[in-house]
């Protein structure tokens, strides 16, 4: 028998060809003597080890030195943040986005990638992305992760021309995954202002952003039930709502191929105009919407709402055929909301006077007084303009004195709808009965959400640094693709981010569906503890993704070798627990 002391570990490689090609096989053996005679056993097959660890391991076999001595042998050479990579590019291929995106893989379909990725991890210009993938500037390890080298801005301006052509594509596939006939779907619209000059799409119109000195883009959003964005549409900065929504109406029809589907939307968006335009005596297509004031006060008048309609319940269904033929009418009246609403217009009411007493006493006073039409006329404007109150007052200005008071009719009229607004479609009572009417209008909400990740709490779709029109269109996409993106990640990660975790409790716990949506118990308790049941962090989104980002990837270097080998830091339990719920996903 041989001396286990005598036998010797090395690693072989073995050469062969086939087919004109040399194949090579990389084998950890161990050699020893046996009855005089050599033999050689095969430990393992590591051919599949990459090629600076198989280095590593032939370097400490051939000369028996320890990989780190005491003389500090090894250089940590740079660490990348690589765990928030991880996490996203997990996702998006968890998801397939990237064969959405194009079936087969090529070099334009990886930097779109990394330009959505780069869009939810650290959202800033393209110029920007390309810099933080350079090697000598690299923020991460996304441009490793995609094998994309060296990465020039003017790439990406070309990937994102190449993409924009494919929108309709992806947005096709997006609607055939996610929307079924017969299905909802969510339409709401927003706004964003521009600073630059170029553009024929930078119109002034409605400001959503309170900016009316800047032009803008308009761009509507439309999601599955659940609040995925499936397509984005961008208008000119003077669009209005309605005109916006008859685009959609067309193109969820002919685009999508889908016959059947019910339209929730604001009051501002499915007007009365809208509905009997484009949905009204059309098959298959129906609408969940909202009355405007001038509505409901039309519905008061005519004696259809009174006090008594919610002696027993906070919602009623009436009718009103020569108005709103074939419509249901859901009037509900919330009595916190309208508490709320006349608490804080006695509020602007009483901060109006106040600062026109100011403008009296200012008409009146012995040394310089104001005076002058203009002059006065653009002091009250400006008190008028700030709390938005004139509607509730009569004002008085002439050359030299200035008086006002109170319009308590019209301010008894505005009192009378505090709480009040009234639902209105056309879908049946045996589909939908009326809370669950009011629940659907409720989640344009998940829309709403939508927007704010895009404009401001996560991805930051301004400022627009484009001044071609399909460039604002291709940002304005990459930006949907990203909270695509950014929705499943929300969806896989509640139970270590604050948005809560059980909704379906949420809802039974829930007293009216007219009432404010309340969180769940486990909800309120990770706000409470800021701890999950398993005693983990909760954080939130953004700030779990910067904890993913310290799992870095470290480049290491052995003095005795000129080899560069790779190394993560070891993944902690929130770390490893986050990659778990995201790849169990879809």
């Amino acid at each position: 028998m041989s001396n286990p002391d005598k036998r010797r570990v090395h690693v072989a490689e073995i050469k062969k060809t086939y087919k004109g090609k040399v194949h090579v096989s990389t084998y950890l053996r161990r050699t020893f003597r046996q009855d005089g005679k050599v033999k050689h056993e095969t430990v393992a097959n590591i051919s599949d080890l990459p090629d600076d660890l198989l280095t590593v391991i032939k370097n400490r076999l051939a000369t028996g030195q320890p990989l780190v001595g005491d003389g500090g042998t090894m250089t940590i050479e740079r660490s990348l943040p690589h765990g928030n990579v991880a996490a996203v590019l997990g996702t998006m291929r968890n998801i397939e986005l990237d064969q959405f995106i194009a079936a087969r893989p090529c070099r334009e379909r990886s930097l779109v990638m990394a330009m959505i990725a780069d869009r939810i991890l650290s959202p800033g210009s393209k110029l920007g992305c390309s810099a933080g993938m350079h090697p000598e500037t690299a923020r991460n390890t996304l441009a490793e992760e995609l094998q994309l080298g060296e990465v020039d801005v003017h790439e990406l301006y070309d990937a994102m021309d190449w993409l924009l052509e494919r929108q309709v594509r992806i947005e096709n596939k997006l609607a055939k995954t996610h929307l079924k006939d017969g299905t909802l779907v969510l339409f709401d619209v927003s706004s964003s202002f521009y600073t630059g000059k170029k553009s024929s799409l930078i119109k002034h119109g409605y400001s959503r952003d309170h900016r009316s000195d800047r032009p803008q883009i308009v761009y509507g959003l439309l999601c599955d039930p659940e609040g995925r964005p499936i397509s984005v549409e961008v208008f000119p900065g003077n669009t209005a709502d309605p005109k916006a929504f008859t685009n959609i109406v067309a193109e969820v029809r002919k685009r999508f191929g889908i016959t059947n589907v019910v339209f929730v939307g604001d009051r501002g968006m499915i007007t009365t105009k809208r509905i009997n335009e484009d949905l009204r005596d059309v098959d298959g297509l129906e609408w969940i919407s909202a009355l405007r004031t001038e509505g409901i006060r039309s519905l008061m008048d005519a004696g259809k709402i009174s006090r008594s309609l919610f002696d027993e319940k906070d919602l009623a269904e009436i009718t009103d055929e020569e108005h709103f033929p074939g419509e249901r009418l859901i009037v509900c009246r919330n009595p916190l909301l309208a508490d709320e609403r006349a608490r804080k217009r006695e509020e602007l009411l009483k901060a109006t006077e106040k600062d026109l007493d100011k403008i009296v006493a200012a008409t009146q006073r012995t040394r310089k007084p104001l005076q002058g039409e203009d002059a006065i006329g653009l002091a009250v404007g400006q008190v008028i303009g700030d709390h938005k109150m004139k509607k509730h007052f009569d004002l008085t200005i002439t050359e030299k004195c200035f008086s006002y008071a109170r319009r308590t009719d019209n301010i008894t009229a505005e009192a009378a709808l505090d709480g009040l607004y009234v639902i209105r479609t056309c879908v049946s009572s045996e589909r939908m009965n009326s809370d669950h009417v009011v629940l659907t209008y409720k989640s344009l909400a998940k829309v709403e959400r939508a927007f704010r990740s895009l404009k401001s709490i996560d991805l930051h779709i301004r400022p627009i640094r484009h001044w071609n029109d399909d460039r604002i269109r291709a940002h304005v996409f990459l930006c949907m693709l990203a909270y695509y993106v950014e929705w499943h990640m929300r969806d896989a990660l509640r139970e270590l981010i604050f948005d809560d975790d059980d909704i379906e409790a949420a809802q039974a716990t829930r007293k009216s569906v007219v009432a404010k949506a309340q969180r769940s118990k486990s909800a309120k308790q990770k706000d409470a503890t800021r701890r999950t049941p398993d005693d983990l962090p909760v954080q939130s989104f953004q700030n779990l993704l910067k904890d993913m980002g310290t799992l870095t990837r470290n480049s290491i270097r052995f003095e005795s070798s000129a080899s560069v080998f790779n190394q993560l830091t070891e993944s902690t339990t929130l770390q490893r627990r986050a990659l778990e719920l995201l790849s169990t996903h879809a």
